[in-house]
């Protein structure tokens, strides 16, 4: 009898029955591709996060290395339990929270705001395993789902523009203008970009991490990539902000309006960004709802409460993750070959802060332009349908804040339908997630 063995498919080795790459039409190549660009669009967090707690008196050396290992243990979760092409990691919103509101403008020290984060946390972790934040998530009406790609593609694109010097914030009226497109920094962006297009047009793999790669290196003669005098360092000793989590003082009954900011914007960003990428990589049944949402939503829990204790604080799957997504990320696969590149940062952090922001602009361009396709699926002609949509991209804009703009387009959601008198529209879920819907919004205004 002749021996088969041979003739096995490659798809049935260990990677391929552990992250199923053959069911979701992936392949290897295409899965480390997709980690190692959405590691290169999210390594600019590698110098945000740490700049953010410093200014609210955090070691920054130690705030580096807590950010990678946070980095690393989520995105190995995601990739191990979850198995989704969700990069893990510190959010910029939590990281201002903690370092620039509560410590630099109210005077709460750093080590209570991480104490505030890990509570958030421990509720996430709360509601999700009681299946409260699956419910919620579920309750939210299918043309908020289908509009969400394009609320945080605005969001993305916006922070692309900005990272690039092509879009400033007015110093005195806040408001966004254009920038020097001229600047060295521009250029380099504005050139990213069009290399990004002509390699996506052309269906080339890896087109967006070429681009970086080459704006990368066009920076150098610009002066935008700062090459480092080593390209090895040793790791920063994380013992500054090791367990300084003050989870008793973050009791205090003042603290409440900033436990509840910290926690709402947190579940509306990763509900947001989990079902947007869930999109992106086709994750989504035809209602668009995510199969086993609970298993990403526990891992942003676990993160989020574990994280403060390294000093890091709102871990949950990052919207940079969309450009692993565009890149062909499907599965947790894409997560691993993420973790692995920022657990290499240990060693070779001064490469990962050599690669600019100007660098990684034009991805985040790219992508969150892209991700206005899914306006086509909403039914923009039903205005009762389309209108909370629409202000639900407007106030992302205007809050430049994502999760804002879910919270906001809820509400305008069951406004609307109301005072249209389409009352059995409305689930009672809805209605009872308006109340603290309203209380957040009144803590912005307040905060």
């Amino acid at each position: 009898m002749a021996d088969n063995s041979m003739n096995k498919p490659v798809s049935g080795n260990w990677l391929e029955k552990r992250f199923a790459l053959r069911e979701r039409g992936s392949s290897v190549k295409t899965e480390c591709l997709a980690g190692i660009t959405g590691f290169l669009a999210a390594a600019y967090l590698l110098v945000v996060i740490p700049g953010l707690l410093a200014a609210g008196g955090m070691d920054k050396g130690a705030a580096t290395t807590g950010t990678i290992i946070v980095f690393v243990i989520a995105s190995l979760l995601m990739a191990f339990y979850a198995n989704l092409p969700f990069i893990v990691g510190p959010g910029i919103g939590g990281s201002v929270l903690v370092g620039i509101t509560l410590a630099g403008s109210e005077g709460i020290d750093w080590q209570i705001g991480l104490g505030i984060a890990c509570w958030s946390g421990i509720l996430f972790f709360l509601l999700t395993k009681f299946g409260l934040r699956e419910v919620v998530t579920r309750s939210v009406p299918q043309s908020i789902k289908l509009g969400l790609t394009a609320s945080i593609g605005l969001f993305v694109a916006i922070l692309g523009f900005r990272n690039a010097g092509l879009v400033l914030a007015n110093p005195k009226t806040n408001a966004l203008m254009l920038g020097d497109f001229l600047s060295p920094g521009a250029l380099v962006a504005l050139t990213g970009f069009f290399v990004a297009i002509a390699l996506q047009a052309r269906k080339i793999p890896g087109g967006i991490l070429w681009a970086i790669l080459f704006a990368t290196l066009l920076g150098i003669p610009f002066g935008v990539t700062k090459l480092p005098e080593s390209f090895i360092g040793v790791p920063h000793s994380v013992a500054p902000v090791l367990g300084q989590v003050d989870l008793i003082g973050a009791l205090n009954i003042a603290f409440l309006p900033f436990l509840f900011v910290f926690f709402a914007a947190e579940f509306f960003s990763t509900m947001g960004t989990t079902l947007a990428v869930g999109g992106e990589a086709g994750l989504l049944d035809e209602e668009g709802n995510m199969p086993n949402i609970n298993r990403p939503f526990i891992v942003d829990s676990i993160a989020a409460a574990l994280g403060p204790w390294v000093g890091i604080p709102a871990a949950t799957a990052l919207i940079e993750s969309s450009a692993a997504a565009e890149a062909g990320g499907k599965t947790g696969m894409t997560a691993l070959a993420a973790a692995i590149m920022f657990l290499l940062m240990l060693l070779f952090t001064p490469i990962a802060l050599m690669i600019p922001a100007q660098a990684t602009a034009p991805a985040l361009i790219l992508i969150g332009l892209n991700m206005f396709s899914g306006l086509r699926k909403v039914d923009l002609a039903n205005f009762t349908d389309g209108l909370p949509v629409l202000m639900m991209v407007m106030i992302t804009l205007i809050a430049n804040s994502f999760g804002t703009g879910i919270a906001g387009g809820l509400l305008f959601y069951i406004l609307i339908k109301a005072v249209a008198g389409q009352w059995k529209e409305i689930p009672i879920s809805l209605w009872i997630l308006a109340v603290p819907l309203v209380y957040y919004f009144s803590t912005l205004v307040k905060h």
